[in-house]
């Protein structure tokens, strides 16, 4: 695969991640509850990933360990998945992702406290950036925030934690597995860990035809089969530092889709907070990329 390709696949994943907020906050519009759509998500992520992995006939060369780590490590994705749409059930889904991408500054906390290993001095830069860049986002200057649920901001922070650690733990469980057959156990992990909390009985009441089988195929599809597929078809012919800045753009595109579908207001000043945040992201994978650009331009010569 050609580099250009590699990094259309990868932004295409990213971008079609940031439309997930669109079908939460239509499903909640039509007064159907979080139980109904994330369970319709997760029975329908989980089934069109296992029919993609019967049609490629993938060989379930796995040990029950590794079964069992993947989908543990799986139960952080669905936990991610309650606390974010429960934010979104009381703050604009433009707040609530930016909430969500507080994941980059925890996940630097979650490395210092479980490795030891102390952020340096670009990282903590990043950090700074991403909060002065939540500051504007989140209208706290002009007390926006303050006006919306005080449970809205707390499960969407916790979304970023609860990220943060899938994050973690699935970049280091069997790795070696083929990424189809990783997204495959670790979403079914997911769906048994909403079984288990929200115990779907309505699965048995309602009717088939019901909408919110409709947003949860949508949520399903952009935000559980068609991105993890992207990356891993494209994640390999690419540096990690690039594709930390490619996966980015999920930010503005939730924030766009937010305005443009759901109408919700954005402001100038939350466009500034924006901004910067993509920025704080990229900053240090952008001075690690030219550091390695100049090093190879100095070897060369």
């Amino acid at each position: 695969m050609k580099h250009w390709q590699a990094i259309t696949i990868f932004t295409i994943g990213a971008g079609l991640f940031g439309f997930t907020p669109v079908f939460v906050k239509l499903n909640f519009a039509a007064n159907f509850t979080l139980s109904q759509l994330i369970v319709s998500q997760m029975i329908l992520a989980t089934a069109i990933l296992w029919m993609l992995a019967f049609l490629k006939r993938i060989k379930f060369t796995v040990t029950n360990k590794q079964t069992l780590s993947l989908m543990l490590a799986g139960t952080f994705n669905g936990i991610t998945g309650i606390f974010y749409y429960t934010s979104m059930q009381h703050v604009p889904a433009s707040i609530a992702i930016i909430l969500l991408f507080q994941f980059v500054w925890v996940g630097v906390l979650y490395e210092w406290i479980l490795d030891k290993r102390k952020p340096t001095i670009p990282t903590i830069i990043s950090v700074v950036l991403t909060l002065i860049g939540v500051f504007f986002a989140a209208n706290v200057m002009t007390g926006g925030i303050s006006k919306l649920p005080m449970i809205g901001i707390m499960f969407g922070l916790l979304s970023a934690f609860s990220y943060a650690a899938f994050i973690l733990v699935s970049g280091r469980v069997a790795t070696q597995i083929d990424p189809l057959l990783r997204a495959l156990l670790m979403i079914t992990g997911s769906l048994i860990l909403v079984f288990i909390i929200f115990r779907p009985t309505f699965l048995f009441t309602d009717s088939i035809f019901q909408s919110y089988w409709l947003y949860g195929l949508g949520g399903a599809l952009f935000g559980a089969v068609l991105p993890p597929l992207c990356f891993s078809i494209s994640a390999p012919h690419l540096s990690s530092s690039l594709a930390t800045i490619l996966g980015s753009i999920e930010l503005p595109v939730a924030i766009i889709a937010a305005s443009v579908i759901l109408s919700e207001t954005v402001t100038w000043v939350q466009w500034i907070g924006i901004v910067l945040i993509i920025f704080a992201i990229s900053f240090n994978e952008i001075r690690l990329l030219v550091i390695n650009r100049i090093g190879d331009k100095q070897k060369s010569t």
